[in-house]
C-alpha cells in the first residue's frame, strides 16, 4: 500500500470513530437525561388515619390474672394507620390498641386490603400497642391460649379486620406529596427492668426455682435481670408544606397502666398521640394529623421502679405523667431531624419455623398433682400453679410440635424497621439495633400476631414469670434464630 492510500484508509477510519463516539456521546447523554426525569418524576407521598376498634361493653378486659367484664369506656380504642408511597413501592403500617391479636385476626385485614388497595401481604406491617385495659382479639367461643388456626373469627376479630382495613384504606386516598425524616431521643426516667435478682431463688408454678422474680416487691432485691432500651424512636411525615400528616413513635415500654377495673382505655399511647397533635398544632387541620406510639421490645420493662420509693397515685395520673414527657421530648427532637423530599421504599418477609416447648416428665408430673389439689388447700408450690397446669394442658393437647411466625423488615430510606409477634426482651431489641446495617432502626413487637415472651437463652436459665412454659410458648434458642432471620431480610434491603 502506497502512503497517499494509507492516509486515506487512517481518515477514513477516524471519520467512522468519531461517529462511532458521537453515537454513543448521544447515548449516554439520553441515558442520563432520561434516568433524571425518571427520577425527577417519583413523587414521595404519604397519609394517614385513625379507625375506631371500640369494642361492645361486656366483654373481658385482658392483662390481668382475672377478667373482668368492660362496664366504662374511658377513651376510644384505635388502629392507627400511615401509608407511604415512593412511585414504585407502598408500604402500609398499622397500629391497633389491643393486647392480643392475633395472627389470623391479621391476615384477614391484609386480604382486604389488598383486594382493595393492591398494597401486597408483605408490605402491611401490624402491631398491637399491648394496653391491659382492653378486649383482647381472641376467639371468645375458646380458650384464649388454645391452638385456634383454622377457627372462623369472631364477631369482634371480624370487626377489627375490618376496621383496619378501612383505616389502611382511608390512609391511601390520604396520600399527598410529602416529605419524610426519623431520629430518635433518650428517655430512660420512665422505663424499668421489671425482671430482679433476689437474695433468695424463689420456686415458680412447676416446682422449680427461679433466679429471677418479675415485679419483686420492694424486699430481697439484689439488682436488675436485664437492660432497658431507653431510645424513643420516631418517623415523621409532613406534606410537602409542612403540615404534619403524621408521627409514628416506639418506645420500649410495656405499659403504664393503674386504671380503673372494668374501663377500658389505650393508655399511654393514645394518651402521647393527642399530645403530639397539640404540640404540632395539628388539631384543627383536614386530613387529620395521626400520632402513633407503637410497643418496642418492652417484654421485660415496665414503668415501675422497684428499687426506688413508690408513691400511690390517682387513676390515669401516670399514665398522663409519662405520655406527655415523651411527647415533649420528642417534639423537642423533631425540630432537629432533616426532612427528605424523597427516599426509597422497600419491604422483606419470611416464614419461620419454631419449635414449640412441651412440658418435661417431672412438670407434668407436677403439673398433675396441681390440678388434683383441693381448690381451698394450701398451694403445692405457687399460687398460680392451677392456672398453669391448665395451660401446660392446652399446650401439651392443642398446639403442634412447630409453628411459622411472620418475620418482617421495612426499609425508608436509612432508617430500618423489624417487626416481631412476640413480647420481646430488651435486649434483644438492642442487639438488633446494633448489629443492623442500617443508620437508625427499631423494633414493632406483638407484630403480625402474638406467641407469647420472648426471652434470650440465657434469660431462660434465669427463670422468672416470662420464661414460664405457657407464657413462653417456643424454643429455648428462638430469640437467636429470629434476629439472624431479621438480620438477613435486612440484608436483602440494604
Amino acid at each position: 500500500m502506497n502512503l497517499n492510500k494509507f492516509c486515506k484508509s487512517q481518515k477514513a477510519n477516524q471519520r467512522r470513530w468519531n461517529l462511532l463516539g458521537g453515537s454513543l456521546m448521544t447515548l449516554f447523554v439520553f441515558f442520563i437525561t432520561y434516568s433524571s426525569g425518571q427520577a425527577q418524576s417519583k413523587v414521595f407521598k404519604a397519609g394517614a388515619s385513625i379507625s375506631n376498634v371500640t369494642p361492645a361493653l361486656g366483654g373481658a378486659i385482658i392483662g390481668g390474672w382475672n377478667s373482668p367484664p368492660a362496664d366504662y369506656i374511658h377513651d376510644d380504642l384505635n388502629a392507627r394507620s400511615v401509608v407511604l408511597d415512593d412511585g414504585e413501592t407502598t408500604l402500609a403500617i398499622v397500629v391497633v390498641d389491643n393486647v392480643h391479636i392475633k395472627r389470623e385476626v391479621f391476615d384477614a385485614a391484609k386480604a382486604i386490603i389488598e383486594n382493595r388497595t393492591g398494597i401486597p401481604y408483605a408490605n402491611v406491617m401490624m402491631s398491637s400497642t399491648h394496653t391491659h385495659s382492653g378486649v383482647g382479639a381472641h376467639n371468645t367461643k375458646g380458650n384464649r391460649k388454645g391452638w385456634q388456626v383454622g377457627e372462623p373469627l369472631d364477631e369482634y376479630q371480624r370487626f377489627i379486620a375490618r376496621r383496619i382495613a378501612d383505616g389502611v384504606q382511608t390512609a391511601y386516598k390520604n396520600l399527598e406529596p410529602a416529605k419524610i425524616g426519623w431520629g430518635g431521643v433518650d428517655v430512660p426516667e420512665h422505663v424499668f427492668n421489671r425482671r430482679w435478682f433476689m437474695t433468695e431463688e424463689v420456686m415458680n408454678p412447676f416446682g422449680g426455682m427461679d433466679k429471677v422474680k418479675m415485679n419483686p416487691g420492694s424486699e430481697n432485691l439484689v439488682r436488675p435481670a436485664g437492660p432497658i432500651d431507653p431510645e424513643v424512636a420516631f418517623m415523621a411525615v409532613e406534606s410537602k408544606d409542612g403540615k404534619p400528616i403524621a408521627l409514628l413513635g416506639n418506645y420500649s415500654l410495656h405499659y403504664v397502666g393503674n386504671v380503673p377495673h372494668g374501663s377500658i382505655s389505650a393508655d399511654y399511647f393514645a394518651i402521647f398521640a393527642d399530645r403530639m397533635q397539640e404540640l404540632l398544632n395539628a388539631d384543627r387541620q383536614e386530613p387529620r394529623f395521626v400520632g402513633i406510639m407503637s410497643n418496642g421490645t418492652s417484654g421485660d420493662i415496665n414503668n415501675i421502679n422497684f428499687g426506688g420509693k413508690r408513691v400511690s397515685k390517682p387513676y390515669y395520673e401516670q399514665m398522663n405523667y409519662v405520655a406527655n414527657d415523651v411527647a415533649e421530648k420528642v417534639y423537642k427532637a423533631y425540630q432537629e431531624i432533616s426532612f427528605q423530599d424523597y427516599v426509597s421504599l422497600g419491604a422483606e418477609q419470611s416464614e419461620l419455623t419454631l419449635e414449640v416447648r412441651k412440658a418435661t416428665p417431672e412438670i407434668l408430673k407436677n403439673m398433675e398433682l396441681a390440678r388434683a389439689r383441693p381448690v381451698d388447700d394450701k398451694p403445692l408450690f405457687h399460687r398460680h400453679e392451677k392456672t398453669y397446669a391448665e395451660r401446660i394442658q392446652i399446650i401439651e393437647e392443642e398446639w403442634p410440635d412447630e409453628i411459622d411466625v411472620v418475620m418482617q423488615t421495612f426499609k425508608v430510606g436509612d432508617l430500618g424497621i423489624a417487626a416481631i409477634p412476640f413480647e420481646v426482651f430488651a435486649e434483644i431489641g438492642l442487639e438488633i439495633k446494633e448489629k443492623s446495617p442500617f443508620d437508625q432502626t427499631f423494633t414493632l413487637g406483638l407484630a403480625n400476631g402474638i406467641y407469647g415472651y420472648l426471652p434470650t437463652p440465657e434469660q431462660h436459665k434465669l427463670g422468672g414469670y416470662e420464661t414460664w412454659l405457657g407464657t413462653n410458648r417456643v424454643e429455648y434458642n428462638a430469640s437467636r434464630k429470629i434476629v439472624s432471620e431479621l438480620l438477613s431480610l435486612f440484608s436483602k434491603l440494604d
